[in-house]
């Protein structure tokens, strides 16, 4: 059995589609590009396939991860072509790699995402970022499943700062981008929660919905405060030298 790690993005109209509705659109992409999946056993088999943190449906994304198991041998660069080709334009392979080390989901630590702000000033957003910042505790509250749910967003927020005004904004609108790292914590803490701060603690309250997108997720530097690429393992271990010789053989 090969085991494949795949890294996708949800953007334009399709960060709109759901989980499931992801789920749905990779099975069929899996079957219209042949891969030979391994499938579970019991009376309802199905694929093998490992979903990891997957974004809040409504955000756009550059950097979903999953694993998926086969029963032969594949390239992972060719796999993810065929893949691509068979999803549709918005939900994009971007990256595979054979999964040779363990723990994929233990490496997802923490999210880097960008907020647009369309029609906040730069200098309200960043007096509101600062408010944020300064804040020991922000309380912010969610509907869940048992009811409303309080907790703090402050403590999970890694870094959060503004980005200046986009080039691409209408010339009659200001524009905030906010870039936000936040550790994977549970209570799990969302953009929308961090936006729920700021206007709790400073009254920041965009005339329109904010447009969310993930750029990245990974293992966070606590030195640096980065995110790194959670398929750089897999590299490394495709490329370093095996025990007793040279090299370590690549599959084809």
């Amino acid at each position: 059995m090969q085991r494949i790690r795949l890294r996708y993005t949800k953007r334009g109209r399709l960060r709109f589609t759901s989980h499931r509705d992801f789920q749905r659109a990779f099975e069929r992409a899996l079957r219209r590009a042949e891969v030979p999946m391994a499938y579970s056993a019991g009376f309802t088999p199905h694929p093998k396939v490992s979903y990891a943190n997957a974004a809040p449906t409504g955000t756009g994304s550059e950097a979903e991860y999953l694993e998926i198991a086969l029963t032969a041998s594949r390239d992972p660069e060719r796999l993810r072509a065929l893949l691509d080709e068979s999803l549709p334009t918005g939900l994009d392979i971007v990256d595979a790699v054979e999964a040779r080390t363990s723990g994929l989901a233990d490496r997802l630590t923490a999210s880097v995402w960008e907020l647009r702000l369309t029609g906040v000033e730069p200098a309200v957003a960043e007096r509101a970022v600062a408010a944020f910042k300064a804040a020991e505790t922000v309380e912010v509250q969610r509907t869940a499943k048992n009811g409303v749910r309080t907790f703090d967003a402050r403590a999970a927020v890694v870094e959060l700062e503004t980005h200046g005004t986009p080039a691409d904004r209408p010339t009659d609108q200001p524009c905030a981008i906010l870039r936000l790292v936040v550790r994977h914590v549970t209570p799990a803490v969302r953009p929308d929660d961090v936006l729920s701060g700021l206007r709790a603690v400073a009254d920041l309250a965009p005339p329109v919905p904010a447009a969310v997108t993930r750029l990245a997720q990974g293992l966070l530097d606590e030195e640096t405060g980065t995110v790194t690429d959670p398929l750089a393992p897999d590299r490394e271990a495709a490329t370093a030298p095996a025990a007793g010789s040279a090299a370590a053989p690549v599959p084809a």
